[in-house]
């Protein structure tokens, strides 16, 4: 487990209840489960209590060690094709290298009509965090965190990464600090730090100092700031024969037209 990771486990049981909310509404028995993104035992918890045989996969060393699965990097999984009935990546999608290859690869690693359910932090997350630091910083801002997807620009990649029925939706979640050093030492021990490879230079004390006010003077009356993180969910089927497809273009027998003039003759 990541150092104090269950003091600041709040957005990932977030993304996990709501992933295990939408598979409870799946009629499909869907045995065999990987898990991708396993700071905890929570997802593999919530997934054997639903009947399933789990597998876990983490980027992070420690997370998959207390997890009992193995290390990886999501666009670099060590499944062999038609392994699993169901994937589901929570909270770890954001931050891979390669998104396109990763979806690929996660479609090849299901069996035929088996599903991906994702979640992860998504492009609008974090404005005021963002704001404060670029007012700390002036004119030479630094890149503090790495880039993330929309949820329209999500919903392409499911459809070019060749998913049947592909759907991807959102949610903003509202958090409030007291102060900002309080919010980024809750994205440090969730581990949602910037990974950039080359990242910004170490924020100074008169940076610090400066961003501070600045995401102070955005505070409710009550003294906290309030901030959000926006959520993207996913959901696509490896395609299979037995799958519903949609009409042939062109077979409609009415116009639209006419069948809404017909609704409104009834």
């Amino acid at each position: 487990m990541m150092p104090c990771f269950a003091a600041h486990d709040f957005l990932y049981r977030a993304m996990l209840e709501e992933l295990v909310d939408r598979l409870g509404a799946v009629q499909r028995d869907l045995p065999e489960a990987l898990v991708i993104g396993c700071p905890d035992g929570s997802a593999r918890a919530a997934l054997e209590a639903m009947g399933k045989r789990v597998a876990c996969v983490d980027p992070g060393f420690l997370a998959a060690r207390s997890a009992r699965g193995v290390q990886a990097d999501e666009d670099v999984l060590p499944f062999a094709d038609d392994s699993f009935d169901l994937i589901v990546a929570c909270g770890t999608l954001d931050s891979v290298n390669d998104l396109p290859g990763a979806l690929i690869l996660m479609r090849r690693m299901l069996r035929p009509d088996g599903l991906m359910l994702a979640a992860f932090a998504g492009a609008g997350s974090l404005p005021r965090l963002k704001a404060a630091l670029l007012a700390g910083e002036g004119d030479r801002p630094g890149q503090h965190v790495h880039p993330q997807v929309d949820v329209r620009s999500a919903g392409d990649l499911l459809s070019r990464a060749g998913y049947a029925m592909p759907v991807a939706d959102g949610e903003t979640l509202g958090v409030r600090y007291g102060e900002i050093m309080r919010l980024m030492h809750e994205l440090r021990g969730m581990g949602a730090g910037n990974v950039l490879r080359a990242g910004a230079p170490p924020l100074t004390r008169n940076v610090l100092l400066r961003a501070a006010a600045h995401f102070a003077d955005a505070a409710d009356p009550d003294g906290r700031t309030a901030e959000q993180i926006a959520v993207i969910y996913l959901s696509g089927w490896k395609p299979d024969p037995s799958q519903a497809k949609p009409a042939r273009r062109g077979s409609a027998t009415m116009s639209l037209a006419a069948a809404l003039k017909e609704a409104d003759t009834k």
